[in-house]
């Protein structure tokens, strides 16, 4: 089997797969702007796709899955406002989910400067105990290791699929009963010879990391109604994110993607002003026009798991067992139905 993708969909199916003895071959391509190593690392699905009970579903399993994939703290999302009023809305889309997702935990007011002292005194918050966050890199890279110790090959090459879903890498034929397509934004170039009509495309987002004189590891994930968001790591690392662009297959840092995010975070949290500017990161997130992801079947031998948009972190993971299950021939454990790449 191959799958095309290393990022964090890619790395679980072949983690997935390894495991039950599959042969794998991992080949990923050599290009800039993967977005699974720029992501911030939030899983805090309950807040999200009030709309669409489809992707609360995907994003819900993708957060639970992390019961079973090692790396996420559970540290706590706080969600904020210049008002009170403005966080009732968010409240009852949470307490009507409450009961079926009790792994939010109990929400509740609290003073967000009390537990993420960066940020300006005065503002509202609302506690959601249940989110946690993850090192995106560090996750994938496990999933990856793992399934190499457990036999798997990865290779970096340009890759293409013909019409039967065949894959050629630098011009050689692999053979492979099965194709996980696990990549990102660039799958509707990859799938296009089979005929995928739905059309996966790049949004940019570039993100901020900053460095305190500080321990930061306990602080909680900040969610504002308006502007960007916020979590800490372990070593005094904040991060800060992201812009949202349709700027194609570009993934540059640019001046003013990052002045958006450092003026309105810095205006949120003031606290930050005197932080170390430690890096910046860019991910061409993969979007599709409904907003919807893609997961299932393309053709008998060839199966497809992108269109995680910002949430590639949360859900990706559980994208990938899904995507392995269908590939070793089983029934996966929702219904696909929502998500059909057909």
């Amino acid at each position: 089997m191959v799958v095309i993708g290393a990022g964090i969909v890619g790395a679980s199916a072949a983690c997935h797969l390894a495991r039950q003895g599959a042969e794998v071959t991992v080949v990923d391509r050599p290009a800039d702007g993967q977005a699974t190593a720029a992501g911030a690392g939030i899983v805090c699905p309950w807040v999200d796709h009030e709309s669409d009970d489809a992707w609360y579903r995907l994003a819900l399993e993708g957060a639970r899955h992390y019961d079973h994939v090692p790396g996420a703290a559970r540290v706590g999302a706080v969600l904020v406002a210049d008002h009170a009023d403005e966080l009732a809305e968010v409240e009852a889309l949470l307490r009507s989910r409450q009961a079926a997702a009790p792994d939010m935990g109990e929400i509740g007011p609290l003073d967000p400067a009390k537990v993420f002292p960066a940020l300006r005194s005065g503002l509202a918050g609302l506690l959601v105990p249940g989110a946690s966050r993850v090192d995106g890199r560090a996750v994938r890279d496990a999933l990856l290791a793992e399934a190499v110790r457990r036999g798997a090959r990865s290779r970096i090459s340009p890759v293409t699929l013909t019409g039967d879903g065949e894959v050629v890498m630098a011009s050689e034929r692999v053979p492979a009963d099965v194709v996980v397509v696990a990549a990102g934004a660039w799958t509707s170039e990859l799938c296009a010879p089979m005929g995928l009509r739905t059309q996966v495309r790049p949004m940019r987002g570039q993100i901020v990391h900053l460095r305190l004189p500080a321990e930061t590891a306990g602080w909680p994930i900040v969610l504002p109604r308006r502007g960007p968001y916020m979590l800490g790591f372990p070593g005094g690392r904040v991060v800060l994110g992201a812009t949202v662009e349709d700027a194609g297959f570009d993934p540059r840092v640019t001046a003013g993607g990052v002045a958006e995010v450092l003026s309105a975070g810095l205006e949120l949290a003031p606290g930050l002003a005197g932080a170390t500017l430690a890096e910046t990161r860019t991910g061409l997130r993969p979007v599709t026009a409904d907003g919807r992801p893609i997961l299932g079947r393309l053709t008998d031998r060839v199966i497809v798991a992108t269109g995680l948009g910002a949430y590639g972190l949360t859900a990706g993971p559980y994208a990938g067992m899904v995507a392995a299950r269908l590939a070793l021939g089983g029934d996966p454990p929702i219904d696909l139905t929502p998500y059909d790449p057909r």
